[in-house]
C-alpha cells in the first residue's frame, strides 16, 4: 500500500514538474508558433497562386413542356441528375469547351478544374470552375454548361436542359486561405515546440536536486554545498 502511494506521490510531482518545464518554456513556444505560422502565412500569399471560382447551374426535366410532366418524370429526371453529371465529365464535352475557348490544357486540365454537384432530391446540376483568372473561370463555367447541355439533349434524348443561373465572374479567390494557414501553422509550431521540450525534459536523467538523489538512488543526503554568487560568475567568465 506505501509502495503504490509512493508510485502516485512519483506520477504527481513528475507531471507538476514537466507544467513548471512547459511553463518556464512558454517564451519558447510562442516563439515557434509565431515564426511558423508567419512563414506559412507569407508563403500562402507569395507563392501560392490565388483560385477563383465561378459557378453555373441548369435545370433538367424530362420533357419541355410542363403542363405534360407527371410524377414519373419528376422521378425519372432526378435519378438521372447523376448521368448527367458524367456526361458533362465526358471527353466530348471538354474537348468542345477547350477548342471553344482556344485553351491551352487537356482533357484532363479542364476535369481538374471542374466540381459537379447534384444536390439530393433536385433536377438541378452545379458547374463549378476555379482558375486563376476569374474571367476565365466564368467563361469556362458558361461554356462547360452549354456544351454539357448539348451532350445531353444527344445522349438522353431530351430537350429540358434549361439554364438556372449564369456563371458569375467572383471578386475574391477561394483559395488559398492564407489566413487560415497561419493559424494552422501557428498550432502546429506551438505542437512542435511542445514536443521537443517534452522530450528534451524526459529523456534528460540527470540528477538536479537533493530530491532527486533520495527519490531516484534511494540514497540521503547528508547536506547541500550552495555555490556563492562568486563562483557562479567565475564559471560563467570561464564558459564564455
Amino acid at each position: 500500500m506505501d509502495t503504490n502511494q509512493q508510485d502516485r506521490d512519483v506520477i504527481e510531482i513528475n507531471l507538476l514538474e514537466l507544467a513548471r518545464e512547459l511553463w518556464s518554456k512558454k517564451g519558447v513556444i510562442i516563439l515557434a508558433a509565431a515564426a511558423l505560422g508567419m512563414a506559412i502565412l507569407l508563403f500562402s500569399k507569395l507563392f501560392i497562386t490565388p483560385q477563383y471560382e465561378s459557378t453555373t447551374k441548369f435545370y433538367v426535366l424530362a420533357k419541355q413542356d410542363s403542363s405534360m410532366v407527371t410524377s414519373g418524370d419528376l422521378q425519372a429526371s432526378t435519378l438521372l441528375t447523376k448521368d448527367y453529371a458524367e456526361l458533362i465529365k465526358s471527353r466530348q464535352v471538354t474537348e468542345s469547351v477547350i477548342s471553344q475557348l482556344n485553351l491551352d490544357m487537356k482533357h484532363e486540365d479542364l476535369l481538374g478544374k471542374l466540381t459537379i454537384a447534384t444536390p439530393a432530391d433536385t433536377r438541378i446540376v452545379t458547374i463549378s470552375v476555379k482558375d486563376e483568372d476569374p474571367y476565365r473561370a466564368s467563361e469556362i463555367a458558361n461554356a462547360v454548361r452549354e456544351a454539357a447541355a448539348e451532350q445531353i439533349q444527344k445522349a438522353m434524348n431530351t430537350e429540358a436542359v434549361n439554364m438556372v443561373e449564369q456563371a458569375n465572374i467572383p471578386d475574391n479567390p477561394v483559395s488559398p486561405r492564407a489566413t487560415r494557414n497561419g493559424a494552422i501553422g501557428g498550432v502546429l509550431g506551438a505542437f512542435a515546440a511542445i514536443a521537443i521540450i517534452l522530450i528534451i525534459f524526459l529523456t534528460n536523467d540527470t540528477i538536479k536536486t537533493s530530491e532527486d538523489v533520495e527519490r531516484y538512488l534511494q540514497l540521503s543526503t547528508l547536506g547541500v554545498i550552495p555555490l556563492a554568487e562568486g563562483d557562479s560568475k567565475a564559471k560563467k567568465v570561464r564558459r564564455k
